[in-house]
């Protein structure tokens, strides 16, 4: 799958988002390593720690269906500024692709790229460390 078609596939996954709180509709499309693509949105809820962003959502998604390995995830936004994951969704992805590319959209079409260990460093991986 080429990089524009993840990234349209993250626009038409906005399209089904539930954000009446903030407006700020997401949509998200994962590629995991064995090619298949998972999508999500973004899911608002009055009880604000009961949302769920759109990367988390395509994650849970892949998860669910047994997908374990991220290649890459492209997120998409109505905005004029690059969309990136939240800390949350980064410490998510991190979990299943460490070294996975994401690609940042805006809404005039224009994308960036970032290795997300590179969006997220030092991250916490659950492992014990030894002095």
């Amino acid at each position: 799958m080429t990089d524009r078609e993840l990234l349209n596939a993250a626009k038409k996954a906005a399209e089904n988002a539930y954000a009446p709180y903030s407006r700020f509709k997401v949509g998200a499309a994962l590629e995991c390593e064995d090619g298949k693509v998972y999508t999500g949105c973004n899911v608002e809820n009055a009880s604000l720690g009961g949302t769920l962003c759109a990367e988390r959502c395509a994650g849970m998604k892949a998860i669910s269906e047994g997908s374990r390995h991220f290649r890459r995830i492209a997120v998409w936004a109505d905005s004029k500024d690059y969309t990136t994951p939240c800390g949350i969704c980064r410490q998510f992805l991190l979990e299943f692709g460490p070294n996975m590319e994401v690609l940042c959209a805006r809404s005039d079409g224009r994308y960036t790229s970032y290795r997300l260990d590179k969006l997220l460093p030092f991250a916490f991986t659950g492992t014990m460390m030894t002095l």
